[in-house]
């Protein structure tokens, strides 16, 4: 019965068969039958033995496995001891020869994280295509900004979706290139140092051993480690996750705060689904809701990968029962977030511009102050002097409820410099949004050159 919530809410089928039990056995069994082949074309081992190997590999079921491990108490020596057995006779002899367990489970890792990273950029870049598509649509669009949940200066509704495009694409590159430090073989015996293979065949055929295998498996192989990969590889790379679930909650976020019905600008469609068991007119923003909350779960994952960067001289255990725990419920927390974000885009999202509209005159022209600042600026006024004007104006005349072009049109020290007709023309939104579009563009173009660029996994 499951009890994982990742084995039945969370997380795209894709995702979970990676790091099910059967496919992180095969895995490790693909390292250790890599490391045979690699022997044999060497020169190091007889021929024939890495097919026997192979063979044996695909005879063994996840049930002896368990069992073994049962009675060993150790998992890859007992996966070594059923593939030795199966493969028997000469071949058994190369079965984990010289390896150490976390050979076999850091290249497993590295084999298992470039499949589920290329799963989840992917999804960032599918969530970047649509955004950017939307951020063109709506780069003229005046929308009220807003600081400190107060009416600011306004943007474009598409300045405001490509600073996600922006951002999103620089979260691509940094996983891209922290993957390039994290996804590599890890091949060093014992303490990294590779002494059995050395004492063996000598110091040039164990490091053309070595990259042979990573070779084999499509990676690269770290330089140089201790008895297992360097963990603040791994760290880094739960907080580029971590970093990455951060925007998605940023996004989730702005439109949660957009879809209050006294704002309305945003809103995140039910599509026909219960909103409230309780409150039958609730149209609640449920898919943003579990973005942000999942976002949580990120953040708190990368606690046990930061404290595994501290390991005992060349390793001790504490690494291994945690990352069991966090490397497959980050990936599978970041594959629901991006899912989710792509529901979003996809189905449910909806802008209502009569709304933004309407809330960019809520101010009476107060939150274009700054465009009056400007003017008068360029009309030879020192802008330190402007901006006091300006606001005692301003609080002035919102306490009285006067709109701020009839305030300033009104005060002799504004209009023996500028006419109501100036002040008209920088009182209109779209007069205010500096060069919103042309960024719009070039964030475009950026992040378009970064996805196309790749991540090389």
């Amino acid at each position: 019965m499951p009890v994982c919530v990742f084995e039945w809410r969370y997380g795209s089928p894709e995702m979970r068969r990676l790091f099910e039990l059967e496919s992180w056995m095969r895995r490790l069994l693909e390292v250790e039958v890599a490391v045979v082949e690699a022997m044999e074309e060497l020169g190091l081992a007889p021929r024939g033995v890495a097919s026997t190997v192979r063979r044996a590999a695909g005879e063994i079921s996840v049930g002896e496995w368990r069992e073994r491990e049962r009675q060993r108490g150790h998992d890859i020596a007992a996966l070594a001891e059923l593939l030795g057995e199966k493969a028997g006779g000469e071949a058994a002899r190369y079965v984990h020869l010289g390896l150490t367990s976390y050979d076999v489970v850091d290249t497993a890792w590295a084999l298992v994280l470039r499949d589920a990273l290329t799963l989840l950029l992917g999804k960032v870049k599918h969530v970047i295509d649509k955004l950017s598509r939307l951020a063109l649509e709506y780069r003229d669009v005046p929308v009220p900004g807003r600081t400190h949940g107060q009416h600011a200066s306004p943007v474009t509704l598409g300045f405001k979706l490509a600073n996600y495009v922006y951002e999103l694409a620089r979260r691509y590159q940094a996983i891209c290139e922290t993957a390039g430090r994290v996804i590599r073989a890890k091949i060093g015996g014992s303490v990294g140092t590779l002494a059995f293979w050395t004492l063996l065949w000598g110091a040039e055929k164990a490091l053309a051993l070595r990259d042979r295998v990573a070779e084999k498996l499509g990676l690269k192989p770290h330089t140089i480690t201790t008895q297992v990969a360097p963990r603040e590889g791994f760290a880094e790379l739960a907080c580029q996750l971590a970093t990455l679930a951060g925007v998605l909650e940023r996004f989730a976020l702005e439109v949660r705060e957009l879809s209050r019905p006294e704002i309305g600008e945003w809103l995140e469609a039910p599509l026909g689904r219960v909103g409230s068991s309780a409150m039958p007119h609730k149209a609640n923003p449920v898919v943003s809701e579990r973005i942000c909350g999942l976002a949580r779960v990120a953040r708190g994952l990368t606690t046990p990968a930061l404290e595994n960067i501290a390991l005992w001289h060349e390793r001790d255990l504490t690494n291994s029962s945690s990352e069991r725990v966090w490397i497959p419920h980050m990936m599978l927390t970041l594959d629901q977030m991006l899912e989710d974000m792509l529901e979003l885009l996809d189905k449910r999202l909806r802008f209502n511009l009569e709304a933004a509209r309407r809330n960019l005159q809520l101010t009476k022209g107060h939150a274009l102050s700054e465009a009056v600042v400007a003017l008068l600026v360029s009309k030879g006024m020192a802008r330190h002097e402007a901006h006091r004007l300006v606001m005692e104006i301003s609080r002035s005349a919102v306490e009285k409820g006067v709109s701020l072009l009839d305030a300033l049109a009104s005060d002799e020290r504004v209009s023996r410099l500028v006419s109501r007709e100036e002040l008209e023309r920088v009182l209109r939104p779209e007069a205010f949004i500096g060069v919103a579009p042309l960024l719009v563009d070039e964030a475009v173009r950026e992040a378009k050159r970064v996805v196309e660029k790749g991540c090389g996994l």
